[in-house]
C-alpha cells in the first residue's frame, strides 16, 4: 500500500513546500534520490517535512537520519506514544500541519478517547495514566509547572527526548516552508472530517511498520557527539544518528550564516532564560541592533525561525535573499536556526529530567 500511496501522492505533496522550488527525484543528485526512495519505502509517501530540505543534499540527509531513528526505526518506546509527543510538541511550537499528520497517525494507532485529548490539547483527560504523564511533562513549558516526570527508564526517556528534539527541529522548518494544512483547502466540514478520518487509516496503517535501527547512518560522515546531545548517550544508534546531524548542519551554517548571527543566537540561547531569550518582536529588533547592518536580514531570519518560527513572514525570507539568492543557502540557515534551537530544547529537558530526581547531569558533575 505505501509504494502506490507514495506514487499517487508525489505531485500533492510536493506541492506543500513554499518559497523553495521542490527537487524531483529525476533532477535529483544520487543521494536525494536514494533518501526519496527511502522515504517512500518506510514512511509510505514522499514527506514533505523532509523533502523540502533536498536542495542541500547533506541536510536531507540529516533530517531524515534524525526522523528515522527518533519515530521510525524499532525502539524501546511504542509508535502510539511516539507519535503522541510529536503532536503534543507540534501543538506547543503552533505547527498546524505537523499536528494534522502525526495527529492522524495517532488517531490510526491509538483508538478511544486518548488520542482527541493529546490532540485537542486537553492533556488532563487522558485516561492512560502514564501517556498522561508523558504528555504533561513534554507540554509543561507551554502549559504548566511543577509537573513530576513521568515515569520511564533512561532508555525511553532517549527515545522520547530524541522525539521531542526532531519535532523542535521539524516544526520550524514546516513553519517556514509548507503550507498550512496538508488538507486540500476549502473544504467542507464533512469533507474534512472524511479526509481526516481516511488520513487516520492509512497512517495509522503504515505507522505500524517498524524497521531495524541504523539502517542509514552511513549517509553521513562519521562525528563526536556534542555536549549539548548528552541525553543520547544511552542510546547509541539515536546519537550517532543525531551527531552526524548536527555536524553537517553545523557545517553548513558556515556558508550560509554569518558568524555575528551564529554567536548572537548561540548566546541568547546559553542564557538563563534560553528559548524564552527574545518574546516577540520589538525584543528581537532590540538585539539585532548588535549586528553589522549588512547581517540584519539574516540574523532577523534566523532568529525568527528559532524563537518564533510561526512569524517568518514572505518579507524576511525576500530580505535574506536579495544576498543569498539559492534555495540551498536558505535551507542551510532556517535549518541550523531550527536544529540550534531543537538541541537548546533537549538540554532544557534532560537537565530537568535531573533535576527532578536531585542529581546532576553528567556534564555537571565534577570530576
Amino acid at each position: 500500500m505505501g509504494t502506490l500511496l507514495a506514487r499517487l501522492t508525489r505531485r500533492v505533496t510536493q506541492s506543500h513546500i513554499q518559497h523553495l522550488n521542490p527537487v524531483p527525484a529525476r533532477a535529483a543528485p544520487a543521494l536525494v534520490r536514494h533518501v526519496y526512495r527511502r522515504i517512500e519505502r518506510e514512511f509510505g509517501l514522499l514527506a514533505p517535512p523532509v523533502t523540502l530540505h533536498a536542495a542541500a543534499p547533506p541536510l536531507l540527509a540529516a533530517c531524515w537520519l534524525m526522523l528515522r531513528e527518533a519515530l521510525l526505526a524499532d525502539g524501546p518506546v511504542g509508535r502510539d506514544t511516539r507519535e503522541a509527543v510529536a503532536a503534543a510538541v507540534s501543538l506547543a511550537n503552533r505547527c498546524p500541519y505537523c499536528v494534522e499528520v502525526h495527529g492522524s497517525a495517532l488517531r490510526g494507532l491509538l483508538r478511544g478517547p486518548d488520542a482527541s485529548a493529546v490532540i485537542d490539547d486537553r492533556p488532563t483527560e487522558i485516561t492512560d495514566p502514564q501517556l498522561r504523564e508523558v504528555i504533561e511533562w513534554f507540554r509543561r513549558d507551554a502549559k504548566a509547572t511543577n509537573v513530576p516526570s513521568p515515569r520511564l527508564d533512561t532508555t525511553e526517556f532517549t527515545q522520547l527526548v530524541g522525539v521531542a528534539v526532531l519535532f523542535q527541529y521539524l516544526n520550524r522548518m514546516v513553519n517556514v516552508f509548507l503550507t498550512p494544512t496538508p488538507l486540500p483547502v476549502g473544504l467542507p466540514p464533512a469533507a474534512a472530517r472524511g479526509a481526516r478520518w481516511l488520513a487516520a487509516l492509512t497512517m495509522g496503517r503504515l505507522a505500524r511498520r517498524v524497521g531495524d535501527a541504523g539502517v542509514d547512518l552511513d549517509l553521513l560522515p562519521p562525528a563526536p557527539l556534542p555536549p549539548d546531545l548528552s541525553w543520547a548517550r544511552a542510546n547509541a544508534t539515536l546519537g550517532t544518528a543525531f551527531a552526524r546531524a548536527c555536524a553537517v548542519i553545523d557545517e553548513a551554517a558556515e556558508r550560509a550564516v554569518p558568524s555575528s548571527v551564529r554567536g548572537l543566537l548561540l548566546g541568547l540561547l546559553a542564557g538563563p532564560t534560553g528559548l524564552r531569550a527574545v518574546a516577540d518582536r520589538t525584543a528581537l529588533e532590540a538585539v539585532l541592533d548588535d549586528l553589522p547592518a549588512q547581517d540584519r536580514a539574516a540574523g532577523r531570519l534566523a532568529l525568527t525561525v528559532a524563537f518564533f518560527s510561526y512569524r517568518v513572514t514572505d518579507t524576511m525570507v525576500a530580505d535574506y535573499r536579495l544576498d543569498e539568492p539559492a534555495d540551498r543557502r536558505l535551507v542551510e540557515l532556517a535549518s541550523w536556526a531550527s536544529l540550534t534551537a531543537a538541541r537548546a530544547a533537549g538540554m532544557h529537558l534532560y537537565a530537568a529530567w535531573h533535576a527532578d530526581r536531585g542529581i546532576l547531569p553528567a556534564e555537571g558533575r565534577a570530576g
